[in-house]
């Protein structure tokens, strides 16, 4: 019966239903007696935001997640953090290549649409090498964060608290369980610690970066003219957005006259980690409402264009905002088709990307609107909430826990909607269900 809907169902529409099917178990689970410290379940509700924003790689909460969960309810939250990182569609291949059953064209068609792989071919190998890379990336994550979480919160906490941290890093979803030091205060204790800080960002932007990326990057080394156009475009955006906002940050906000307790060493780590985490991680060093309004824009902006695409980050995508720029050149120098690195862009490119652009000012306007109106927040505070859930970030100006039911179900709409991509939420709402062609794989052959 599944199977049989599966077939009449796009790609497109397998992943949202994927993650709204992992969304709402989520939330039964957190409801469970046993899965909060007061042992009644979480409200429906709560549940339901909790589970959204964790599957979606978010961050926002209404709640401080070690001091309401117990370490079942924490559990699973760090589950639905790496099913939502890694996607639905990967952790089911994942499962069937484990249990060694035939993966079949249509499931490898919707493994390629789910990661934004460039061809079905070695679809079932890279989903080795996701795996594999995570397994690395969040393991090294965790011994460096355990060398400063386990003096201060003790071994058992410690340990807990830095796994749960390295995945959250690395899937860019902004959650943390180091309420034990400060409840709902994120990194605020480490705030001038570079080992924390380094760590995390480090992680942030190697999830925020890509698989396919960082696949390119592992059979090409460092021979850059062997990289793939996306590779080139995406470490490139990335390096701008993380250099140029850490200046502005580093000469404009943490500035001795402001932030008088700051030596030149916490202000270059606070600079370039202000950089990093609202580009949807969504972890906070620093108390964001202390942050300049020119500040506080920059980082709606950053939380807006989010990572790239293939990874495990949220937002309009790094290579989104490229085409844009590239665009914007091509216009005036008067060329017809983009280009970069010697190469041209698809003619659907900017097309593409104007439609995603269209559709996140649409919702991030209507968004903040509806906050605005229903809970009366100001403009800033509105449209920081909005461009955090519809980036998946999770930076809040503490605003999250105050807002009333309608308000979180905007939120969780927003959250869902922004991690399901703009594209895939159009490809989704055509019902027309896509065809899979039944031919075989092609491959070249040498003739004379």
């Amino acid at each position: 019966m599944i199977h049989h809907l599966m077939r009449k169902l796009s790609p497109a529409q397998i992943v949202a239903l994927g993650f709204a099917a992992v969304i709402l178990l989520g939330a039964l689970l957190l409801m469970l007696p046993f899965a909060t410290r007061d042992g009644q379940g979480a409200p429906f509700l709560t549940g339901l935001f909790t589970a959204t924003s964790t599957s979606c790689v978010t961050g926002l909460t209404l709640i401080d997640p070690y001091t309401y969960y117990t370490p079942f309810g924490q559990a699973i939250m760090l589950v639905l953090i790496q099913v939502g990182g890694l996607g639905v569609v990967t952790m089911a291949m994942a499962m069937a290549t484990i249990s060694r059953r035939r993966i079949g064209l249509q499931q490898r068609i919707l493994m390629q649409e789910s990661i934004s792989a460039p061809q079905m071919g070695g679809i079932v190998k890279l989903v080795g090498f996701i795996f594999r890379f995570t397994a690395i990336c969040e393991g090294a994550g965790a011994i460096l964060l355990a060398t400063r979480f386990v003096p201060s919160m003790g071994w058992a906490d410690g340990i807990w608290a830095a796994v749960f941290t390295s995945v959250s890093a690395f899937c860019n979803a902004g959650f943390d369980i180091n309420g034990l030091l400060m409840p709902g205060g994120s990194l605020i204790p480490f705030w001038n610690d570079p080992v924390v800080l380094l760590t995390v960002a480090f992680l942030i932007i190697i999830g925020g970066i890509g698989f396919l990326v960082w696949k390119d990057i592992q059979q090409h080394g460092i021979h850059l003219k062997y990289y793939r156009l996306q590779t080139k475009l995406v470490l490139a955006v990335t390096g701008l957005l993380i250099l140029l906002p850490t200046l502005f940050f580093l000469f404009y906000e943490f500035n001795p006259v402001k932030w008088p307790e700051m030596n030149w060493g916490e202000r270059i780590l606070s600079a370039f980690f202000q950089s990093v985490t609202p580009r949807t991680a969504g972890f906070m060093s620093l108390d964001m409402r202390n942050f300049s309004q020119a500040s506080l824009l920059l980082v709606i902006v950053l939380m807006l264009i989010g990572g790239s695409p293939g990874s495990t980050a949220g937002g309009i995508k790094t290579t989104s905002l490229g085409v844009l720029f590239l665009s914007l050149r091509s216009c005036l120098t008067k060329k017809e088709h983009l280009y970069f690195c010697k190469r041209r862009l698809p003619d659907g490119a900017f097309r593409n990307t104007m439609v995603l652009l269209c559709m996140f000012l649409t919702l991030f306007v209507v968004g903040t609107m509806a906050l605005c109106c229903l809970d009366g927040l100001s403009l800033v505070e509105g449209m920081f909430e909005v461009a955090s859930a519809l980036g998946t970030v999770g930076l809040s100006l503490s605003v999250t826990p105050t807002l009333g039911a309608a308000s979180q179900i905007v939120l969780i709409c927003l959250m869902y909607l922004g991690r399901i991509g703009g594209l895939t939420l159009l490809y989704a709402m055509n019902s027309r269900a896509v065809t899979v062609p039944r031919e075989y794989p092609e491959e070249p052959v040498n003739i004379g």
